[in-house]
């Protein structure tokens, strides 16, 4: 199995490739649109925000050859963080901007009433799962997961979350819609829970 890293210059690719390799995974690390089909999966990382992230995608070309690959040829992806927003229709940050339009939804602003709680939302917090969740198989639920973010995904339709975590209020922490996934926590940086989750993905 041959699983791409899309690199698109708003990734933690280093860390991604890492986490595959310990898992016994080559990672490709795709930096132009054609590597994609040299590879059986897709994961799209990020950090930063979403607009300057879709810039960067439609200005190399990225969107696309990512939406034929998942759409057309249902190759499975994974987004993580900021990855997991561009699948989104649109998001608020910054403006309204679209996005890939892979899952139907849209990102908006944390909101924590209470305030002693800062956004960003930085650290370790427990992540609850649908019992029917793929990429949540063999972890139990309230696992700590770390987080990095201040926006989240509201999927259209409430199906499409795979797990919540409660910052102030219950947001989706994690997305599922066939062979599309999407964890807002960083995996690849949440120790063994989050190779697992990782793992979970690689034999979808």
């Amino acid at each position: 199995m041959n699983v791409g890293i899309i690199n698109y210059g708003m990734g933690n690719i280093a860390s991604v490739c890492n986490s595959l390799a310990r898992l016994g995974t080559t990672p490709v690390v795709l930096d132009e649109p054609g590597d994609i089909n040299q590879v059986d999966k897709l994961i799209l990382p990020g950090v930063g925000a979403f607009a300057a992230a879709m810039a960067n995608l439609t200005e190399f070309r990225w969107v696309g050859p990512i939406r034929d690959a998942v759409l057309n040829r249902k190759m499975p992806l994974l987004g993580i963080c900021l990855g997991m927003q561009l699948l989104a229709d649109e998001s608020e940050e910054g403006g309204i901007t679209n996005g890939l339009g892979l899952i139907k939804g849209r990102v908006t602003a944390l909101r924590a009433k209470d305030s002693s709680l800062r956004i960003p939302h930085v650290g370790w917090n427990s992540v609850y799962p649908m019992n029917d969740s793929v990429l949540f198989l063999s972890i139990a639920s309230g696992t700590d997961f770390y987080f990095v973010h201040s926006f989240a995904f509201e999927p259209k339709d409430t199906s499409s979350t795979a797990a919540t975590t409660k910052y102030g209020h219950p947001f989706t922490s994690a997305i599922e819609r066939g062979h599309i996934f999407g964890a807002q926590f960083h995996p690849e940086k949440s120790s063994t829970a989050g190779a697992r989750v990782i793992q979970n993905f690689l034999e979808v």
